[in-house]
């Protein structure tokens, strides 16, 4: 089911400009003002204190990937672009820093309310996409490692259906899932090398 987006208040949010003294970081920060943010313009590099920030605007034309105090794509919060250069190149690169949205310089009077609700909404996204991702990534491992104990507890002499119930009666018998029951069974088994029966009664 898609997720629903809901307009959110900006007041008070902090903002980052990432470009150098300009027209444009004018333009930027009267927009911002007006909207009730918080506004603070660096250049050539942002430190560390960046990662407060909830929105950075950067200079897709003359930025670079030394700039930022993340690696390309990961940045914390929403990313807008301000392009001005349309050259594949930049685009690209503007791209891979993880753009959630974009504003064509040189900007005017207006366009900063809805880049900041246009980036917010395609971040929160992606970072859920992401969490899910790894969600599936992290149950699929815990199957493979159910797998890997049913496995070896066969391999003592038993049918793959007679392990499982058995690892079942382990979790039950501990309270715990069956995936932390495996967890506990491979890591035992390693140990002794599958030489004895003590696992499987502990």
């Amino acid at each position: 089911m898609k997720r629903r987006f809901h307009l959110p208040s900006l007041g008070g949010a902090r903002v980052v400009i990432l470009h150098r003294p300009h027209l444009t970081v004018q333009a930027l920060t009267r927009q911002l003002a007006a909207v009730g943010l918080e506004v603070s313009q660096h250049w050539p590099d942002l430190d560390a204190g960046a990662l407060a920030a909830d929105f950075v605007f950067f200079d897709a034309d003359l930025g670079h990937d030394e700039q930022f105090p993340w690696k390309p794509g990961t940045a914390p919060m929403p990313m807008i672009a301000l392009i001005g250069s349309e050259a594949p190149g930049r685009i690209e690169w503007a791209l891979n820093q993880g753009a959630d949205a974009q504003l064509v310089k040189p900007v005017g009077d207006s366009g900063v309310y809805s880049a900041l609700l246009i980036a917010l909404q395609a971040f929160e996204a992606r970072r859920d996409l992401a969490a899910q991702i790894a969600d599936l990534r992290a149950r699929l491992a815990d199957r493979q490692t159910v797998v890997r104990a049913v496995v070896l507890l066969a391999a003592r002499g038993r049918s793959e259906s007679e392990a499982y119930r058995h690892l079942r009666q382990l979790a039950m018998a501990r309270r715990e899932t069956i995936e932390q029951a495996a967890h506990r069974i491979l890591a035992q088994l390693t140990q002794e090398g599958g030489r004895d029966d003590r696992s499987e009664r502990s």
